[in-house]
């Protein structure tokens, strides 16, 4: 099937089919007190959430500012990576385009689908996420080998490098695919195993994300449990972090959060859509900041946008860090990047 010809809700009917299950929302299910209270405001609808109410964040929590915007990126982005030099990738519906640290365009890899995801290794050897294979290229942006997923079903949506391994996170099929540098399959992470205590991923839309700590654990985003779960690179479930519900430290909606990425000393970044958030929890999962709130990003919220896009995501941000501890965050909808530091 092309992407064309795919839809949001064929990915969620094939999701559900496969889980068995679908998580209720976990605003109501985690506070239904703030939920009653959120519908008692509304005027319009007895079941809506006061979304202003929701959106407003404690000051104090903000604690980054944006010191610049980078426009002009191709269309349809999907993710974002930065690589040595601090280069920006971003992945579009045309290819990737590369970015230098002055947000200026210096390179593009154009693909025959749209780019989901990409990421680059220390070498320089970029890795690019179509939607189900992975295509490698030289730090030149020359084209060196296919990888093909296991199966043609699968839908790629984050990639994460390390010295040895790719690791693949295919949405369709609530997996991570560990492969090693030259492209063969080695493993298979995620997938619900009881005797591995692995409740396994329940993923409704096609937002599965994966990065790779200096510590060397995964952290994947869990979306329909709306938590974020540690694994080794062999699999094992070392921990798993978060919860649902209302509260800004919490994961609200259907599907949160839709993206990871990491700082340097192990703290962890979630990117949230429906109520588009960006926070930064501490190295024991405590809320420590909030990056970026709703009112940033006043179109990303908003029901229906994107719809037409041919991957079925509607809307959503993802995030990358570059050296310096800058936050670069990419709105789906906007088409644009945030690049936001920590203020002094």
């Amino acid at each position: 099937m092309n992407d064309e010809n795919l839809s949001r809700r064929q990915f969620i009917n094939q999701s559900f089919r496969s889980a068995g299950l679908c998580v209720l929302s976990g605003a109501a299910a985690a506070a239904p007190g703030v939920a009653l209270h959120a519908a008692a405001t509304s005027a319009t609808s007895p079941f809506a959430y006061d979304v202003d109410r929701l959106s407003r964040i404690d000051p104090k929590l903000l604690v980054y500012e944006q010191i610049r915007k980078i426009s002009g990126l191709g269309a349809e982005p999907r993710r974002i990576a930065i690589a040595p030099q601090n280069r920006l990738y971003v992945a579009t519906g045309a290819g990737v385009d590369i970015l230098d640290g002055e947000a200026g365009k210096v390179a593009e890899i154009p693909l025959s689908a749209p780019a989901q995801c990409v990421a680059v290794a220390d070498d320089g050897t970029i890795y690019v996420g179509l939607r189900t294979h992975v295509e490698v290229f030289d730090a030149k942006g020359k084209s060196i080998a296919v990888w093909e997923a296991p199966t043609e079903k699968a839908w790629l949506t984050g990639l994460a490098v390390g010295a040895n391994d790719l690791f693949a996170a295919d949405s369709a099929g609530r997996v991570i695919y560990r492969y090693d540098r030259s492209g063969k399959m080695v493993g298979r992470i995620g997938e619900k195993n009881p005797d591995r205590n692995v409740p396994g991923l329940i993923v409704p839309s096609p937002y599965l994300d994966v990065k790779l700590g200096p510590d060397g654990l995964l952290r994947v985003n869990n979306t329909g449990r709306h938590c974020v779960e540690v694994f080794t690179a062999n699999g094992d479930l070392e921990l798993s972090w978060g919860k649902p519900g209302l509260a800004i430290e919490s994961f609200c909606g259907c599907c949160n959060p839709v993206g990871l990425a990491l700082l340097g000393d192990g703290r962890c970044i979630t990117c949230e859509k429906g109520l588009p958030r960006v926070k930064v929890y501490s190295a024991d999962h405590t809320l420590e900041a909030v990056v970026a709130g709703p009112e940033q990003f006043p179109d990303n919220g908003r029901p229906g946008q994107n719809s037409n896009r041919r991957d079925g995501t509607l809307g959503g941000l993802d995030a990358a860090v570059d050296s310096s501890g800058r936050i670069y965050i990419l709105d789906l909808v906007a088409g644009d990047v945030r690049v936001m530091k920590r203020k002094s």
